[in-house]
């Protein structure tokens, strides 16, 4: 049996093993959504005191940074697809990034419409005023990299759909390249906000430059391969 006998055998083993693309629509997603959805379904229920859930002496404080911590967690394990993609040989995975995308935006907003609604008071304040968020958002650098960061998420958010993918063409790509300048931002904005005990920030930080290096190394690597 020559090499390439034996390498069409092992190709065709592996993928005989990888699960098909309906049976990661009607299983493998379903499950993921089930799972993105749990940390919010745990806050909710601390929110309403079910199930024994408490959010402490300030549930309003706890429901921010949790909000904001899983934003920051959904991003990189939306960064994480694709090294695993190509490490793992699992072509199947990149079904499930735009679902991790969406989850990212959606607590990224959640977060954000916490601090304005519940730490801000707009709609539940007579004295909210629009001027002083502005000026709140200008004067603490953090809040401003963040609204930055939410910001650069939403046309990403928008043109996640299979009918933008082919309007955009290759523009599609070089916009949705925006997350690696979001997910900098987001490391950031965490740093700042928690201004005393930094050590989890600094994981995010070195996970986020371990999965930018890696992207770096991989386009290098292929780059030198054209040339060669």
């Amino acid at each position: 049996m020559n090499a390439s006998t034996s390498s069409a055998r092992t190709e065709t083993k592996v993928t005989s093993t990888m699960p098909s693309a309906n049976t990661v629509r009607r299983v493998y997603k379903p499950l993921l959504f089930i799972v993105c959805l749990l940390p919010l379904i745990w806050l909710t229920a601390g929110a309403f005191n079910v199930a024994g859930v408490d959010l402490g002496v300030d549930p309003v404080a706890k429901v921010l940074h949790q909000l904001g911590q899983w934003s920051l967690r959904f991003i990189l394990i939306t960064l994480c697809v694709t090294p695993l993609r190509v490490t793992l040989g699992w072509p199947w995975l990149v079904m499930l990034r735009r679902m991790l995308g969406l989850f990212a935006f959606t607590y990224v907003l959640l977060h954000f419409l916490t601090w304005l609604i519940l730490d801000q008071g707009f709609l539940l304040d007579s004295g909210f005023s629009w001027h002083s968020i502005i000026k709140d958002i200008i004067k603490r650098p953090y809040i401003t990299i963040g609204f930055t960061a939410l910001l650069l998420l939403i046309p990403l958010a928008t043109t996640s759909t299979n009918g933008m993918m082919r309007r955009l063409g290759k523009r599609w790509k070089q916009l949705h390249r925006l997350i690696y300048v979001i997910a900098i931002l987001g490391v950031w904005h965490y740093y700042w906000e928690v201004k005393r005990d930094v050590r989890e920030p600094l994981l995010y930080a070195a996970i986020l430059a371990l999965l930018l290096g890696w992207r770096y190394w991989h386009s290098h690597r292929h780059a030198t391969k054209a040339l060669s």
